[in-house]
């Protein structure tokens, strides 16, 4: 039987590939201001007063125009362009930072193009934004550090909040099975030890699920098969470690593979034929 205890879902993933926000604007929004879009860049934008109109291009198949009236945070994972016109007037609290995510971060492609939520959806926010915007309005030691990491701290939330949400209609992928009770257990199993030799009888186990109810159940939430999405996030581990200069023959031991080779394989055939070598000597 899966054990019933409560699961943390995210700091396997958190702790793996990192996200790092960082703030750059605190205050009124006069006019029209754009957001470009740049690789590895998403946006967080914190509204606690005030309403605005954002406008998106419309070959990002967003909708053109959205109006935004109540307290919100409007989040952007993934790199969008997009506009804000008939921003806060003067005196409204608004904050605006980049979260420049890990490459290959899991949860990026995992999450909707835009979020927007009210502010009053969230439960355990408030202390979060006070701390946020009391750091924001005046310039003292450490003032750019905190804020940034009380922005983390307000992604995470955001996440949590996503993830608890029972009848919400989730994007096929990594989220969608995070927020499958029996899945995330076998899901965040393989995030923290992914050097196992994990068959589909162990993951299974880990759910508390047949072997065939537990892979129909994984295909149907995250679109690929367990053993699929195994070899995936051991390559997006590889990737990450090898950036750092971690040499093939120690991440193969970790990462459960008889030797560099078998590695060295499978990464070759995921990568439209580049060795790790050729991957890493890469220009760009």
């Amino acid at each position: 039987m899966a054990d019933t205890q409560p699961l943390d879902r995210l700091s396997p993933l958190f702790e793996r590939f990192r996200v790092r926000a960082s703030l750059f604007h605190a205050g009124p929004l006069c006019g029209v201001t754009h957001f470009d879009a740049q690789p590895g860049r998403g946006f967080l934008h914190v509204m606690r007063n005030g309403e605005m109109e954002v406008r998106h291009a419309a070959a990002t198949g967003l909708v053109e125009r959205l109006w935004v009236r109540e307290p919100s945070l409007v989040f952007y994972p993934r790199p969008l362009a997009h506009d804000f016109h008939n921003a806060p007037a003067e005196g409204s609290d608004f904050v605006c930072a980049t979260l420049d995510f890990e490459a290959g971060h899991p949860l990026v492609q995992a999450l909707p193009p835009l979020v927007v939520l009210p502010l009053a959806s969230v439960d355990g926010i408030g202390a979060t934004l006070t701390l946020l915007f009391g750091e924001a309005e005046r310039v003292r030691c450490g003032q750019r550090l905190l804020a940034d990491r009380l922005l983390e701290v307000l992604l995470l939330q955001l996440l949590r909040w996503m993830l608890d949400q029972r009848d919400a209609t989730l994007p096929l992928g990594l989220l969608r099975g995070l927020a499958d009770a029996r899945l995330a257990r076998a899901l965040t199993a393989l995030h923290a030890r992914p050097g196992e030799a994990w068959s589909l009888a162990a993951m299974a186990a880990e759910a508390g699920m047949s072997r065939s109810r537990f892979a129909e159940a994984f295909r149907d939430a995250l679109g690929q098969t367990p053993a699929d999405y195994l070899a995936d996030w051991r390559l997006a581990i590889a990737r990450s470690e090898l950036r750092a200069g971690k040499p093939l023959k120690l991440l193969a031991t970790e990462l459960g593979y008889a030797n560099a080779s078998a590695l060295s394989r499978l990464f070759t055939q995921k990568h439209a034929g580049l060795s790790p070598r050729a991957w890493l000597n890469q220009p760009g």
